[in-house]
């Protein structure tokens, strides 16, 4: 662990100061090759990459840092397939497994993983990561910030003009993780459909990535985001102060990331080796205390634990469950008719 710590601002009703400290010890030059097509920024993940070369050392690591929707292309490729697939678009992981891509795995890690937190042990979510609202710092000297999703959509109607091109959020279209979330707010959101329309009427500019959303607000082209990866987000604040990063007081989702061995594996030992890995008291700990993706293990004290996020948020924490479920949201009548009535809220006719 590097020497230096840093400080991590965000809100949960107030200023929440959170150390990271950054870093890791250096890789050794290995011999077997093991193929990782994860969506999840390498920035954010190379602590916990640095912890496993440090303990496995025979196993050299090709991490290879994608969108959600390429990596579900690359688990679906017969002629080349990956040693271990990541992503936070949990529907199409879900539905990877459910189609029998997925190594089914045996080891004291995945039998005492948390059954929440799996399916038939094949598949695991191995972070806890609130989903947030951002804003530039000066939004607040000419509105009041957003606490709620009500007063979100208070300032898109209010505000109209001043917001005009300034708002951001996922692409439902271009995003796997984007089309997730909105599918969830929906759910929990009653005037759901009054949102989009909001965010329609100030002309949202919707990205395919938490990064472009948070680029965007740096330099002064977005004052306000929403459905930010929060993991992704505190990081950033870190080093850019004009970014503040806010934890819906209403209820705040949470995705995990989700992890499988795939079917084809060229390398399965290496494979389970790294999802045991993921899945460990020494893995954990490392994203409890030197990344922001939030340990899922109750026996991991730091400041990103799933349980301190629950004292934090309590009830108000909605985390999107690990089941069957998720098969919904990619059934594709059910994708089309939703995306449908997305463009003609986002978009209506004049």
């Amino acid at each position: 662990m590097s020497s230096g710590r840093r400080v991590v601002k965000w809100f949960v009703g107030g200023l929440l100061a959170l150390s990271l400290g950054l870093g890791g010890v250096a890789s050794a030059q290995t011999a077997t090759p093991l193929v990782v097509e994860a969506a999840l920024d390498r920035a954010v993940v190379e602590p916990l990459l640095d912890a496993f070369r440090d303990a496995h050392p025979e196993i050299a690591l090709d991490f290879r840092d994608r969108s959600t929707l390429e990596v579900d292309a690359r688990a679906e490729d017969a002629d080349a397939p990956p040693d271990v697939v990541i992503s936070s678009a949990m529907p199409w992981q879900m539905a990877q497994v459910n189609e029998g891509r997925a190594r089914r795995l045996d080891s004291a890690e995945v039998r005492n993983w948390p059954a929440w937190a799996k399916w038939r042990d094949e598949v695991f979510g191995f972070t806890f990561e609130p989903i947030v609202m951002a804003y530039r710092l000066d939004l607040s000297r000419r509105m009041l910030p957003p606490l709620t999703h009500a007063d979100l959509h208070t300032l898109l109607t209010t505000e109209r003009e001043a917001l005009s091109g300034r708002v951001t959020s996922y692409s439902p279209l271009g995003s796997g993780v984007g089309y997730t979330l909105f599918q969830q707010d929906a759910r929990y959101t009653p005037r759901f459909w009054d949102l989009v329309a909001g965010m329609g009427g100030v002309e949202a500019q919707l990205e395919n990535s938490t990064r472009a959303m948070l680029e965007g607000l740096s330099d002064g082209r977005y004052w306000l985001g929403y459905n930010l990866l929060g993991s992704y987000a505190m990081v950033w604040a870190q080093d850019h102060p004009e970014v503040i990063v806010q934890v819906p007081q209403d209820y705040a989702l949470v995705l995990m990331r989700m992890a499988f061995v795939h079917r084809d594996a060229p390398h399965p030992a290496a494979a389970e080796t790294f999802v045991d890995f993921l899945l460990s008291h020494a893995g954990q700990r490392v994203l409890a205390g030197e990344t922001p993706l939030f340990s899922v293990r109750p026996d991991v004290i730091g400041p990103y634990t799933a349980q301190r996020l629950r004292d934090q948020v309590g009830e108000r924490l909605y985390p999107i469950p690990l089941n069957a479920s998720l098969l919904a949201f990619v059934d594709p009548q059910r994708r089309d008719a939703f995306l449908a009535r997305w463009r003609r809220e986002f978009t209506p006719d004049d």
